[in-house]
């Protein structure tokens, strides 16, 4: 989860406690309010944790692979599963805490009314956050608080990733089989582009459009920790990606950042989008990759712009290049990691064989 979306997580949370207060009001007159808001609570932390995949994702994997009209009763079953592991332990609390008159059998058992009651508010809060998923966090935040519904200039980093090869590929095993290598290496950018608090803004082909607010990118050059992070992972997951696609992904990254024009732009579909020259100079960087054979570059401006690079990473001076479009060269340098040191040889190194030789004399 991206650390500054976290009350997006609480809020939802909060919601699930007002629904758990509602029932008591709604249903349960006169009961103690703390009840309702333990159960509410307890049934949205389980429902969230199955929905992020942190408990039972092997069946989450499972039934996601399941065509629709098995995967719905599926879901709906596991949903159910979870409203119920989250009464038992929202009762068991709320017996603990002297919280209600019931017994434990009656405090930790699901009525059909609050098993309806719950799948209703579970079903209502799952949608908004599959919204989120579906246009990415930063994104849905912003359309509901409409932040761009008029045009708003801001600095913004830009990081373009580019799937090296999926012509070849989609040429080779088809298209049905291209797209599901594209989704699996677009799904592999998720987790670093969260850690790194980036926002994945946009897919253009086999391209990954990465960016953040200047000053979030910046910070502990995260915007270039990302990049690396995405290699590590799929260099870690090399022998799973041979196996499943008969190749393991390579891309060519291109980092730049300047100032910008962001805008909710459409009618029937409201996307938002961004205008200016930041935007084509990262475009044309990652154009640059392949001629100055190089899989990563960056703008000697948005580097010089960094306090420092990731540990472990050095920068290399590329020169300036013409770009099309641009009237003034365009300086570049591309990243990489720093080799590491070779031992030295100490005395005790070059004495041993030394002595081992004077004794074989």
């Amino acid at each position: 989860m991206l650390p500054q979306h976290r009350w997006f997580w609480i809020l939802i949370l909060v919601a699930c406690g007002g629904a758990g207060l509602l029932y008591n009001i709604l249903f349960a007159g006169g009961a103690t309010p703390l009840a309702g808001l333990t159960y509410g609570l307890a049934v949205g932390a389980a429902g969230l944790a199955f929905d992020r995949g942190l408990i039972l994702a092997g069946l989450q994997t499972r039934m996601r692979r399941l065509p629709a009209m098995l995967y719905v009763p599926a879901a709906e079953l596991a949903y159910v599963l979870m409203i119920a592991i989250g009464i038992a332990f929202g009762g068991l609390v709320v017996w603990t805490l002297g919280l209600t008159n019931d017994d434990l059998a009656t405090a930790v058992k699901i009525t059909p009314r609050v098993l309806a009651y719950s799948l209703a508010v579970s079903a209502l809060l799952v949608f908004v956050v599959r919204m989120r998923d579906l246009i990415g966090g930063e994104v849905f935040v912003n359309f509901l608080v409409g932040r761009y519904h008029q045009p708003v200039r801001e600095e913004r980093i830009f990081l373009f990733l580019d799937v090296v090869g999926s012509t070849a590929f989609a040429e080779t095993h088809g298209d049905l089989r291209a797209q599901a290598y594209l989704s699996a290496v677009f799904a592999t950018l998720a987790e670093p582009v969260r850690r790194n608090a980036g926002s994945t803004d946009d897919y253009i082909g086999d391209l990954a459009m990465i960016t953040w607010p200047m000053a979030r990118g910046l910070k502990d050059a995260r915007c270039v920790a990302c990049v690396f992070d995405v290699l590590d992972r799929i260099e870690a997951e090399a022998e799973a990606w041979q196996a499943r696609f008969g190749t393991v992904p390579r891309l060519r990254a291109a980092l730049h950042g300047g100032s910008v024009v962001t805008a909710e732009v459409g009618v029937d579909r409201h996307k938002i989008a961004y205008f200016g020259d930041a935007v084509n100079v990262t475009s044309r960087i990652e154009a640059l990759c392949r001629p100055l054979q190089t899989e990563i570059l960056i703008s000697q401006d948005l580097l010089a712009r960094l306090p420092a690079l990731p540990p472990g990473i050095t920068a290399r001076s590329l020169g300036a290049h013409t770009v099309r479009g641009r009237g003034q060269p365009l300086s570049v340098a591309t990243l990489e990691r720093t080799a590491p040191a070779a031992p030295e040889a100490g005395p005790t190194d070059e004495a041993v064989p030394s002595r081992v030789a004077a004794g074989r004399r």
